[in-house]
């Protein structure tokens, strides 16, 4: 991996952090996006730029723009950056699913139609979303959550297609993700049954891989010990 140019979206997050983390550890250069502001300092191998509304259109070009400026080049796309909510669809405020889809459709569309014309030029380029196991069969509670993650899923095979032989497209889906925030809210589960950030780094950075050059449009459940 040494030398690829990564973007990680969501770079502050959990699994972020461990995404943007593992792939400097392995020879790569990073550039984190986040909503939130950076606290870090830009060095030879990484920058954060903070402060990004990836479910805009123009701010995400500015920033995708920014990064491959910086770096002179993007080989690889890793849109983390989401959200979730629990909800009930009778009882539910309809301004729920427009944010589900904003924060999880709509930053990983931004995201990757700003970066497509720099990976295509990228002998071999990737993208990687995070969709969601909820989203193969949705619970009670998780309409809007599942429905956008739904979306992710669609977006990964549609760009693959449209994209074959150039930038392969794929898809983690995890189960739950053991961070604390989830443990907070789940504390009565079973934690060492979910996945944890490291081991879903793992899938992503192989995805990234030159040895994942085969594989696209693929949708990969990532269950951890459930």
């Amino acid at each position: 991996m040494d030398g690829k140019v990564i973007v990680v979206t969501g770079a502050s997050g959990a699994l972020g952090k461990v995404v943007a983390e593992a792939a400097l550890k392995r020879g790569a250069k990073v550039a984190g996006l986040d909503h939130a502001a950076t606290q870090l300092s830009p060095t030879a191998s990484r920058i954060e730029l903070g402060g990004v509304d990836l479910s805009d259109a123009a701010a995400a070009k500015q920033a995708i723009d920014a990064a491959a400026s910086h770096f002179g080049k993007l080989d690889a796309l890793i849109n983390i950056a989401g959200g979730f909510a629990f909800e009930a669809v009778a009882e539910g405020d309809p301004k729920t699913w427009q944010r589900m889809y904003a924060l999880n459709v709509l930053t990983a569309l931004n995201a990757s139609r700003s970066a497509i014309p720099y990976l295509a030029a990228s002998g071999s380029a990737r993208i990687v979303n995070v969709g969601a196991m909820g989203a193969l069969q949705a619970g009670a509670g998780m309409g809007a959550y599942a429905a956008s993650k739904a979306g992710v899923h669609r977006l990964t095979e549609a760009l693959a297609a449209e994209w074959k032989g150039k930038i392969t497209v794929n898809a983690v889906l995890p189960s739950i993700i053991n961070t604390a925030a989830n443990r907070a809210s789940m504390p009565k589960a079973d934690f060492a049954k979910w996945v944890t950030p490291q081991e879903l780094a793992d899938v992503i950075l192989f995805l990234i891989s030159d040895a994942a050059s085969a594989v696209t449009g693929a949708l990969l459940p990532v269950s951890g010990r459930v």
